[in-house]
């Protein structure tokens, strides 16, 4: 038999001398994989290994090693939903008295100070029956906190004004050097945005044209939301509002990063003012 199965005779007896060990470690692999059932569970199917450990320690306190995640992930099937890229994302062309700026920022998003660097983006929201919405978003490149969002049915400019506005209203203090980066859209290239940005104190960035990975993060995080937030299932603005709403205090809050040593936004932005 040894050599029909082509092992040797060895090989056969240490197998069979490890049969306690093996149920022992099965054993072992079935508890572990129950937490990690779990936590994929409450995320619906859409937590990856970074995120199931980060919530394990954070909200469990128990500590598990990445790499047994990812085994386990994959030894019992579990594969977390992914989003797609929208190839369908509307550009606006800006006119000819619009003017771009420099890409400053130049991806170094993270300054190590809050609020030195600022990421801002709008993005489509599809809800209901055929409706569809506007989110724009102001986003901490360094804490990855949501600084100020506004939902609109309109993507006139004043879409961009008040999120600004919500943005100071919440109390945001402009650091002597801070940069307000963007991607080329008509909105942050009006000549009238770019003089309130200039008057508010931020020196003003923008992506290269078409290059999306110049404004990663803020795109990361609209992925995100698309991904985890069922807006389809929104029946008016006002239900999508307050969907939005939610989803953005939850992901400020309770969102555990592992770029952030496994804090949330909030944490983090207290732990480097704290420092």
């Amino acid at each position: 038999m040894c050599n029909l199965a082509s092992v040797s005779k060895s090989g056969y007896y240490k197998w069979l001398s490890n049969e306690d060990y093996r149920r022992e470690s099965e054993r072992q692999d079935e508890q572990d994989f129950q937490l990690i059932e779990q936590v994929f569970l409450i995320k619906n199917g859409k937590a990856g290994a970074q995120t199931v450990r980060m919530i394990l320690e954070n909200e469990q306190g128990v500590i598990m090693n990445l790499k047994k995640i990812r085994r386990l992930m994959r030894k019992y099937g579990l594969v977390a939903k992914v989003r797609q890229a929208n190839p369908y994302k509307k550009m606006a062309q800006a006119t000819q008295e619009h003017k771009t700026c420099d890409n400053l920022v130049n991806r170094e998003f993270d300054q190590g100070q809050p609020g030195k660097v600022l990421l801002t983006d709008i993005t489509y929201l599809y809800y209901g029956k055929g409706h569809v919405a506007y989110l724009s978003a102001i986003k901490d490149a360094t804490t990855h906190e949501i600084l100020a969002h506004y939902v609109s049915t309109s993507l006139k400019m004043e879409l961009v004004y008040n999120t600004l506005a919500h943005l100071f209203e919440r109390g945001f203090e402009v650091p002597p050097i801070s940069y307000f980066h963007s991607d080329q859209g008509f909105h942050y290239t009006h000549p009238a945005f770019q003089k309130e940005i200039k008057e508010q104190g931020f020196t003003q960035s923008m992506s290269r044209k078409g290059n999306c990975w110049d404004n990663a993060p803020m795109e990361s995080f609209f992925g995100h939301l698309k991904d985890e937030v069922d807006i389809k299932s929104c029946q008016s603005i006002k239900d999508l509002k307050s969907l939005i709403n939610e989803y953005v205090i939850n992901y400020n809050i309770s969102r555990y990063q592992w770029t952030l040593k496994k804090m949330t936004p909030n944490q983090y932005r207290d732990h480097l003012l704290a420092a």
